[in-house]
């Protein structure tokens, strides 16, 4: 049930917000586009906290409004098209700011309304209510956010406020804006939906009573002989009857609301999930509770069902249309219950290998309601392109095995799995422990377009009877991105990263936006690097990223083409490729380093540059980055014996596996002091910062010489460099008292040390 709708169902509230939009003139455009209006700006992962950023954020929001609205001039009925000409000549006349702001702020109010409304309802009962949905636990530039910081719930705290924006929360950089909540939606915590389940259920058994009292009386009357009463009789069962279809419709439609409600903690969980292929946390525990829901949903819907059957045994007259419509309407109501809980709970890998075994579930969140699970259906498992998804999703295409024949894109193994019940969890699902994609059919490529943008998706589906009548019910997993090899794994990452981070809750399968704000690209950046390396970015570390994604015309919007398409300025790679190079060089090579930040990392040569020469312990002070000119490398910047900077020539993962970095750091005597990458802590001894991570030094086998590899700087005259300028290490092998160049040795990749 959208927004207004609830309102709506409160005659003061709906007055006074009427009230409220219709002072700018604005009742008919939020009565028009409802739920348009509350999706577009709900669904907002920031709150404009500077006059710039709301400046933007509005004319963005005005741009779309204006298209929504020539879209809808297309309809066929003239009533409507006349109320959208008025609408538009509405948003000529009010600037976009101050459209925005009340159309927002008015979202505000009636969050607070209805939440008001929910706590008035259930004040006394023993299960306090949340109204807040915090649907992710935010990320701020490398910590966690309590959400009770985010968003205040009681009168005590008031956040600062933006004119007619709500609250709006201070970060300590506007400029990579992290994630600070705008609009959320009111929510019921998922016990207390338990509770008015049962609480309706309960109330139900009063109209079954009615309507066991019902259908005696009628039965008395059938079987009674004439009586001068018998007119009054009948006119009575007539309105008894009357009134408990009244109280049918009514519980039919706070059916409705309820699963509305479950439906989109449903929805929230998907998405959550999707976030968790990011690396964002993610309880997917909170599913057992949402089944909880679906099967106590599904036993309300089974009462009505069985009592519109029966209320329908007791003709008074020959046609009664509206309890017809009723019987429809609860049987479809229970149809698209059943469908709605059928979803993939353990999705695949969202980069897939062929000829590589991966692994899926489907779960039915149904458990061991209706039966089913007394003759359970087996799953089948094909995969579709994106093309074939929408079709069919869209067109909402009738599922059968004839029309399926033709829609999957390869061929997969072990491809189906009958379903299992749990009796100890209730749990009621399929496995798939060994698939394999063995063949993939992709689609012609235009333009730029390469096999790593290319997006699939597995399709589960079964069939089984639910009250004599055949139900089909079919789930799509998260979308993935098939590679025949692992050069293609970096470009599928940022295939399948931009659609985790950005894609809508409910979309066409898989429409994502091509441009995101800087501060929701931030966002995505520090859950993804943090989740691979257990250390999230810092403020300074994400500044520094957004200065790689700007171009000439600087822009608060990074596109698709900037993330991962177009080389970087004066670079032969992509921002992407050169991101994911270094969260693979530290996670293979450097884990235990970063985590414990020794490693400054994102920072460039200048500010390097900067930093150490403003250092209190001058000579000797050296930092770590990673390096901007070679992909998957990282370089040291250190003071040297003149009191300039000199910066190593970047090692990668191939010099790692010869000699790791905290060994060849040991070797290094012109490095005394670690500069901090905490801007507020001082300088660290090497080997205090490093010393855990040596290698021990092993003795040599009796009867050899000891071997060792050993770092050492090029002088200056050595290689021609200056102080100032990028050295070459070079690696010496050192044979009892000899040393001996290993130069000749630079094409060896196999040797032993003896």
């Amino acid at each position: 049930m959208s927004l207004w709708k609830r309102i709506s169902s409160h005659v003061d509230c709906e007055q006074r917000m009427a009230a409220y939009y219709e002072e700018k003139g604005m009742l008919e455009l939020r009565l028009c586009l409802a739920p348009w209006i509350e999706d577009r700006i709900m669904s907002e992962q920031i709150t404009p906290n500077t006059t710039d950023q709301l400046e933007r954020v509005a004319l963005k929001f005005n741009e779309d409004l204006q298209q929504k609205l020539l879209s809808t001039r297309t309809a066929s009925d003239q009533a409507l098209k006349f109320r959208v000409v008025e609408l538009c000549a509405l948003i000529q006349r009010i600037s976009a700011v101050e459209l925005y702001t009340h159309l927002r702020s008015g979202l505000q109010k009636e969050l607070q309304l209805v939440t008001e409304k929910s706590v008035a309802a259930t004040a006394g009962q023993s299960m306090p209510l949340n109204p807040y949905n915090m649907n992710n636990t935010p990320m701020v530039t490398g910590y966690m956010v309590d959400p009770s910081d985010l968003l205040a719930v009681s009168n005590s705290c008031n956040p600062p406020v933006v004119q007619g924006i709500g609250p709006i929360h201070n970060v300590q950089n506007p400029g990579i804006a992290s994630p600070a909540l705008g609009m959320v939606t009111p929510k019921v915590e998922l016990y207390e939906v338990q509770h008015q389940i049962m609480q309706a259920l309960n109330e139900f058994g009063n109209c079954a009573n009615a309507l066991k009292l019902l259908a005696q009386n009628y039965s008395y009357m059938l079987n009674s002989t004439s009586s001068p009463n018998a007119e009054a009789a009948y006119r009575s069962l007539i309105e008894e009857k009357a009134a408990i279809v009244l109280t049918m419709r009514r519980s039919f439609m706070y059916y409705e609301s309820l699963h509305e409600m479950v439906i989109h903690e449903l929805k929230n969980w998907r998405h959550q999930q999707a976030q968790a292929g990011n690396g964002a946390p993610f309880n997917e525990s909170s599913l057992d509770d949402i089944q909880r829901c679906f099967e106590m949903l599904e036993s309300f819907i089974a009462h009505m069902l069985a009592a519109v059957k029966e209320l329908m045994r007791v003709r008074l007259v020959t046609e009664e249309p509206e309890l017809t419509h009723l019987l429809e309407q609860v049987q479809n109501a229970q149809k698209n219950l059943v469908c709605s809980a059928f979803i993939v709970d353990k999705q695949p890998p969202q980069v897939m290998k062929t000829n590589t075994r991966f692994a899926a579930s489907v779960r039915w969140l149904i458990g061991s309601q209706l039966g089913i699970h007394n003759n359970p259906p087996t799953v089948e498992c094909i995969i579709m392109s994106e093309i074939q998804s929408q079709r069919f999703v869209t067109r909402n295409t009738q599922m059968d095995n004839s029309s399926l024949s033709g829609q999957s894109s390869g061929e997969i193994q072990n491809a189906s799995s009958t379903m299992e019940y749990q009796q100890n969890n209730h749990v009621f699902s399929a496995s798939f422990r060994n698939m394999q994609l063995k063949k993939i059919k992709r689609a012609e490529k235009k333009g730029t377009e390469s096999v790593m943008d290319e997006k699939f998706a597995l399709f589960f589906y079964t069939t089984t009877t639910v009250n004599d009548f055949q139900i089909r019910v079919w789930t799509l997993s998260l979308p993935v991105v098939v590679i025949v090899h692992g050069n293609q794994e970096p470009q599928s990452w940022a295939t399948i990263t931009w659609d985790n981070a950005f894609a809508e809750i409910v979309r066409d399968p898989f429409m994502i936006t091509d441009r995101v704000t800087w501060a929701q690209l931030s966002v995505a950046l520090n859950i993804k690097f943090g989740s691979c390396t257990g250390r999230s970015l810092t403020i300074d570390n994400l500044d520094f990223l957004y200065e790689k994604l700007q171009r000439e015309e600087r822009s608060e919007y990074i596109t698709w083409n900037q993330f991962c398409k177009e080389p970087m300025p004066d670079r032969s790679f992509t921002f992407w490729e050169w991101f994911f190079a270094i969260m693979k060089l530290t996670k293979d090579h450097m884990l235990g380093m970063w985590k414990a930040g020794c490693i400054m990392g994102f920072i460039n040569k200048t500010k390097a540059q900067t930093d150490l020469l403003r250092s209190v312990y001058g000579i000797g002070t050296f930092l770590l980055r990673f390096s901007d000119s070679e992909l998957g490398g990282v370089t040291i910047a250190y003071v040297n014996e003149n009191g300039l900077v000199t910066m190593l020539a970047p090692w990668t993962a191939r010099d790692f596996q010869v000699l790791n970095l905290a060994d060849r750091i040991r070797d290094l005597d012109v490095l005394c002091w670690l500069h901090p990458s905490d801007r507020n802590a001082s300088p660290v001894k090497r080997d205090v910062a490093f010393g855990e991570f040596y290698s021990k030094r092993q003795d040599p086998v009796t009867g050899y010489v000891k071997s060792t590899l050993h770092v050492h700087v090029c002088r200056n005259g050595e290689n021609g460099s200056t102080s100032g300028t990028p050295h070459h290490a070079q690696e010496s092998m050192q044979l009892g008292n000899g040393d001996f160049g290993m130069a000749d040795f630079d094409t060896i990749t196999n040797f032993e040390n003896f």
